[in-house]
């Protein structure tokens, strides 16, 4: 399947690698909008390491980036596009017209941002050829169930999230719809999925929630909520400017999700303005872009280009990072005031 969307996508191109960075562009925003931005780095990343080899790109760093990134800076375009944000509001979350009331102009601004800061940033790595000549492959009848899968996925998570469900259960019966269906329809061997499944990761996620468990017992959360509630009423402008920033820069100290769940702790016992609560999900989804471990997407997508023998360093992921996360960060806060 990934070699069926990559040979679409790089015959698009027409052999230009502009062309090519803009369409991945796309698609990547509009796979972290319907499945997540751990679904980007998970899905989209080898579809994109698939169009470089089509393609023959010598430099595919520019377009493996795109993945890293569109998939915090579109993950709250809708509720289910980041899991921090169920955990931000919790049992408080709006509705889908709610949400995209408070969120559609931010998103979009983040999204054209972060595309106008990364294109500048990896212009000269642009110039190059790409392949003309692709020839599609036939796509197999279990690419045709996994793309009809993922596909089938996007509209229960959307339908979901419109019907106010929790997200869990429709997204974990989905997958496994999709998996069965697979392997029956093709009578394939369920222990080479079991194989490539990134195991290492789930360890790491759960220390992350004992972090959190940890943060809270030591009465640190109870004291900054404290100090939010009080900030919040002597200056609530100059509140969402800090809480935001803060925020963001806070995921790349702890990552994302210890970072989330200890702000929907913080609002849960504050209970701030909408404004500040907004700016806080705003931190917390586009934070990190800054550096390799301040979410778990980016997490997944170096292990990604680790598999295939793809590496980039701490240092140059900050260093691209810095502009790619802190512009758009401050346009996207500003928006808010829109």
């Amino acid at each position: 399947m990934f070699d069926w969307l990559a040979a679409h996508a790089t015959r698009l191109a027409q052999g230009s690698a502009i062309r090519l960075f803009f369409l991945i562009y796309l698609v990547g925003t509009v796979v972290t909008i319907f499945l997540s931005n751990d679904a980007t780095a998970v899905v989209l990343t080898p579809a994109v390491i698939a169009a470089m080899k089509v393609g023959k790109v010598k430099n595919p760093m520019p377009y493996l980036f795109i993945c890293a990134f569109i998939a915090n800076a579109a993950s709250f375009v809708l509720p289910i596009s980041n899991p921090a944000n169920l955990v931000i509001y919790g049992d408080h979350l709006p509705d889908l017209s709610g949400w995209l009331a408070s969120f559609l102009i931010p998103a979009l601004v983040s999204i054209v941002a972060t595309f106008i800061v990364l294109f500048i940033m990896q212009r000269k790595a642009l110039v190059q050829q790409i392949q003309t000549e692709i020839r599609i492959p036939l796509l197999s009848k279990g690419g045709r169930f996994a793309f009809l899968g993922i596909l089938l996925s996007a509209v229960i998570l959307l339908v979901a999230s419109a019907w106010h469900i929790s997200l869990g259960m429709p997204t974990f019966l989905a997958g496994l719809a999709t998996v069965l269906v697979v392997f029956l329809g093709t009578k394939s061997n369920p222990v080479n999925m079991a194989r490539g499944v990134s195991w290492q990761v789930l360890p790491l996620v759960a220390s992350l929630f004992i972090i959190v468990e940890a943060i809270g017992k030591t009465g640190l959360t109870a004291t900054i909520a404290t100090a939010l509630t009080s900030a919040a009423q002597g200056n609530l402008t100059g509140t969402t400017w800090v809480s935001g920033i803060l925020t963001a820069f806070a995921c790349n100290l702890m990552n994302n999700l210890p970072a989330g769940l200890t702000a929907g702790n913080i609002i849960l016992i504050s209970n701030p303005p909408e404004m500040i609560r907004r700016a806080i999900l705003i931190g917390i989804d586009l934070g990190p872009n800054l550096s390799l471990t301040g979410s778990l997407a980016s997490i997944l997508w170096l292990v990604a280009l680790r598999r295939e023998n793809l590496t980039v360093s701490g240092w140059t992921f900050l260093k691209l990072g810095a502009a790619v996360m802190i512009i758009p960060l401050l346009l996207v806060i500003a928006s808010l005031f829109i």
